[in-house]
């Protein structure tokens, strides 16, 4: 069962997974654990510039349901950072990762979630069509 305060994500605040629209957090906990677990191995800040969204806000940006259940993020990072963060998170259990690594550094991400079943096929890899800005990627 998903959860919401954060408890337990030592590298992960409430703040920066919560809901833009509505300010809820509902990230799923396997997959917290997956993300704190590549989080160490990366050895770096992930910051995430989208956790979780309530399905209106992720409707409202054109997303593609992968953030509201609560088991996906989008991570600024780029570069060399990114190519190494890909890498280590397939072996962390992360099944579908998309790349914005276009435009300035401030707007460039990496997609991370562990989703499966007949919605969400996987495993998955996908670049963004165009330029997109912090929290209106699906």
């Amino acid at each position: 069962m998903p959860i919401g305060d954060g408890a337990g994500w030592p590298h992960f605040s409430a703040a920066e997974l919560a809901c833009r629209h509505c300010g809820r957090v509902f990230m799923d906990p396997r997959f917290m654990g997956r993300l704190e677990n590549l989080r160490a191995d990366f050895g770096r800040a992930m910051p995430v510039n989208s956790g979780y969204r309530c399905p209106l806000h992720d409707a409202e940006i054109g997303g593609r349901g992968a953030h509201p259940t609560g088991h996906a993020v989008d991570v600024r990072v780029a570069g060399e950072d990114a190519f190494r963060l890909v890498a280590l998170a397939a072996r962390h259990g992360m099944t579908g990762i998309g790349l914005n690594q276009r435009g300035d550094l401030e707007h460039r991400f990496v997609h991370l979630d562990d989703l499966g079943g007949s919605n969400f096929p996987r495993p998955r890899i996908w670049t963004y069509g165009r330029v997109r800005k912090m929290g209106d990627m699906p």
